[in-house]
């Protein structure tokens, strides 16, 4: 009796569907269609931001061509300190169309030691430099580098040779795993036209600023010039060529990741004023100046802009002396005055109508003087935190040479059970051409009310009296006052 016909039917189906292919996986990777690499060639804009925090912002916009589907992308020429988390890459033609499927940030560079180690297990050509005859002959010598950890192994013909030393190595190709320079791959799917303007932005360490600060003071001591300079330090391993330079100004917080891991941080710069000048705006909590022309940045490079410049700001010379409790009592010496530091200082108030008005950043002001001759003179330096428009700046330059100050406790009375009267005498020797006035500050502790002074006074604090004492050219000014304070 024959097979039943749905049977043979049957087996027919089951084998014509094992030989039948799989279908192509949905998981399967993208056919690469295309390799394309940019350079500074295709740059045709480019943005940094520096902030004050040994970071910057760095917007690269390049023109290029991509095909059709799935290619990959090498973004050369970027901040060997890029941090490869804060990288954001855009088509800014066709947004939409074009999509990263993949990113990786290759910082193998090419170096003549890691070269050598991708070798491994290829030949390569040792020269060696012979002298013959007083002339030199180069030797070469084919070779296997079968491994490379403290020192390589050669097999040269049938021989395995160690310690064999070559004048030079030669290499038939560069390793597709090492580059150049710092290098971002992106695979993009590109399903729009073929010519882009992309943009990468990323941020990149070892870039910095700080401001530093020129107050050149006349000789009447009234008034003074200001110049204000940035200072741009760049260690990224790139040069910014053509830039628009945008500074920030300000406290940011930084995450702080483990050691060994890179910072995220995630803020963008706001957009540039074109201005013919270095502008300043106010910018979330920070300040933002922006140079109104563009500029150029070169690896391990220090440059200097102008900031601001004023050239008639009122200032005022203080002579300060600031008491201390410890003063009081002279152990070393009873009886004997305590010598004080009179401590000189230049004040002047960051106001429109003094020629500034401008938030400062913070950074080192160098105080200069004319002399007699009218040459210029440094004569000493402070530094200034970021300080707002229309507040008042007190730079000290050093202390008084020719203003000596001495104190000395000359009384001390118990008047109840847990209050007593003090007594001090403070004098004051001018041995300048010119009057001075200093400016006596003394700590006071407990409950306490003036009950006499030589010269009038301000209750400063709680716990502080100010004394505004006039002391003639060449001449002595003795302050004392009594104090009644209770415990």
């Amino acid at each position: 009796m024959s097979a039943r016909p749905w049977l043979a039917t049957l087996l027919l189906v089951v084998g014509v569907m094992l030989l039948r292919p799989d279908p192509p996986s949905s998981a399967a990777a993208p056919d690469v269609t295309q390799q394309v690499t940019t350079t500074l060639d295709d740059q045709t804009e480019l943005s940094v931001t520096v902030y004050n925090s040994d970071i910057a912002l760095v917007r690269d916009v390049r023109a290029l061509r991509l095909a059709g589907g799935v290619g990959h992308l090498q973004f050369m020429d970027i901040a060997a300190t890029v941090n490869p988390a804060t990288v954001h890459f855009r088509s800014l033609t066709e947004p939409s169309r074009v999509r990263v499927l993949e990113q990786n940030y290759e910082y193998d560079l090419l170096e003549p030691d890691k070269l050598l180690r991708k070798y491994v297990g290829r030949e390569v050509t040792l020269v060696r430099n012979r002298q013959e005859g007083g002339t030199t002959r180069q030797e070469e010598v084919k070779a296997t580098l079968l491994s490379y950890n403290a020192a390589p192994v050669w097999k040269i013909g049938d021989e395995i040779v160690t310690g064999m030393g070559a004048d030079h190595i030669r290499f038939p190709e560069l390793p597709d795993s090492l580059y150049s320079r710092p290098t971002l791959i992106w695979t993009v799917q590109n399903d729009g036209a073929a010519a882009h303007r992309v943009e990468a932005s990323y941020l990149a360490g070892k870039l910095a600023w700080n401001a530093d600060y020129v107050l050149t003071v006349a000789r009447d001591d009234t008034r003074a010039g200001l110049n204000g300079w940035v200072t741009i330090t760049n260690g990224s391993g790139t040069a910014f060529r053509n830039a628009r330079l945008q500074l920030v100004a300000g406290d940011l917080n930084r995450v702080r990741q483990q050691l060994g891991r890179q910072q995220d941080v995630s803020y963008r710069a706001a957009p540039a004023v074109a201005e013919a000048q270095m502008t300043e705006e106010a910018f979330a909590e920070y300040h933002l100046y922006t140079l109104g022309r563009k500029t150029t940045i070169n690896n391990n490079q220090t440059k200097q802009v102008s900031l601001l410049e004023s050239a008639g700001v009122p200032v005022v010379k203080r002579y300060v002396v600031h008491g201390q409790s410890h003063y009081y009592h002279n152990a070393q010496h009873p009886g004997a005055p305590i010598r004080d530091l009179v401590q000189v200082f230049y004040q002047f108030k960051n106001e429109k109508t003094g020629g500034l008005g401008v938030p400062m950043p913070a950074g080192i002001v160098r105080v200069y003087q004319e002399d007699s001759t009218g040459g210029v003179q440094f004569v000493g330096e402070d530094r200034i935190t970021h300080t707002p428009k229309d507040e008042t700046l007190n730079l000290k330059i050093g202390n008084a040479f020719d203003v000596v100050c001495e104190r000395n406790q000359t009384d001390f009375e118990k008047v109840a059970g847990n209050v007593y009267e003090f007594e001090y005498e403070i004098t004051l020797r001018n041995h300048k051409a010119t009057a001075v006035q200093v400016e006596v500050n003394e700590p006071i502790g407990g409950t306490w009310r003036m009950v006499r002074a030589s010269h009038d006074w301000t209750k400063t604090s709680a716990w502080a009296s100010q004394f505004q004492v006039p002391v003639a050219a060449g001449g002595t000014a003795v302050l004392k006052y009594r104090v009644r304070v209770t415990y």
